[in-house]
């Protein structure tokens, strides 16, 4: 039986996440204090302590890395494999660091300057963003269309094939609302984000994330990652234009999981805070077999739903 590791995304974090893990497991302790080490604060403060910063994109995107790959960690130490990995934007960084592809130390001190890059091309109040639900992708991309004259909007995420997220300057998205509501729409779902991200509004940090992402080493992949931006496996000579074009790209999470399928995929793991995926997942195909891992419980259950204790997975 197939399977693939999937990896939290932005908007997943949450005080406390993690917190249960550090304290049982030392390879996620270690975790923790290698990112602490690179980034030159506490990322145990910053992920168990209330504060203000967590929802902070430059510092939501390595705690979540971090917290990502302490619990992956956790089960590739235990001898589990992925067939296929992939994640929710910033979660393909995690999946790029599963697949040997990135090392964890380049992969927390990009994502936290990918953050800085996208908080400061988009800052907070810049943009909107609108979850449409239950509406045609053709009728959507049209309605954004139309309202571009007035700014720009557009389609930011394709969750699953009845919830699909808009994204742009104020006035463009309100207007794209209005003409969604006009061809039927009955439900959209306006998202506390810090900015309109995977919008062209995104492309100054898409250039300045390209000058980073040229001084880092990528070794070859030892499991295919599927692209956020093509659905597609991502091919080695192409992970840094992919990245790059990702910030400003939509997210294709919807045919990403189709793609999955393609490959033979049948059960999928959700590593990280949150069960986001999962949820989006149950809406895209129930016939799917899902486990997750956030703390010790979910764990366990992880490690039963693979086969048990050493691995067995294959």
């Amino acid at each position: 039986m197939k399977t693939a590791f999937l990896f939290s995304g932005q908007g997943a974090q949450y005080v406390g996440m993690g917190k249960e893990l550090y304290q049982q497991e030392k390879i996620v302790k270690e975790t923790f204090e290698e990112a602490s080490d690179l980034l030159g604060f506490s990322m145990e403060d910053l992920c168990f302590e209330e504060n203000d910063q967590l929802n902070e994109t430059k510092y939501t995107q390595p705690a979540i890395l971090t917290v990502s790959t302490a619990f992956l960690r956790i089960l590739t130490t235990q001898g589990f494999q992925a067939d296929a990995l992939a994640g929710l934007s910033l979660g393909e960084y995690t999946a790029l660091v599963a697949s040997g592809a990135l090392k964890f130390s380049d992969a927390v001190q990009l994502v936290y300057k990918r953050g800085q890059f996208m908080s400061e091309a988009a800052p907070t109040g810049s943009g909107k963003m609108v979850a449409v639900m239950n509406t045609a992708a053709e009728v959507i991309e049209d309605c954004c269309h139309q309202a571009s004259a007035l700014g720009v909007v557009s389609p930011a995420n394709y969750n699953t094939p009845q919830q699909i997220v808009i994204g742009g300057e104020v006035a463009a998205v309100e207007k794209a609302e209005e003409l969604l509501q006009a061809a039927g729409t009955k439900r959209m779902i306006p998202l506390n984000v810090s900015g309109p991200f995977h919008t062209a509004l995104l492309e100054p940090a898409s250039k300045r994330l390209n000058q980073e992402l040229q001084t880092i080493t990528f070794s070859e992949m030892n499991v295919p990652v599927i692209s956020n931006t093509t659905a597609e496996s991502m091919p080695q000579g192409e992970i840094v234009s992919l990245l790059t074009k990702q910030v400003m790209s939509p997210v294709r999470f919807s045919d990403s999981i189709e793609k999955l399928k393609e490959l033979g995929i049948s059960q999928l793991v959700e590593i990280g805070p949150g069960k986001t995926l999962t949820g989006f997942i149950k809406k895209i195909d129930r016939s799917l077999s899902m486990s997750r891992v956030e703390d010790s419980k979910t764990l366990a259950e992880t490690i039963s739903f693979l086969g048990g204790p050493n691995g067995t997975n294959e």
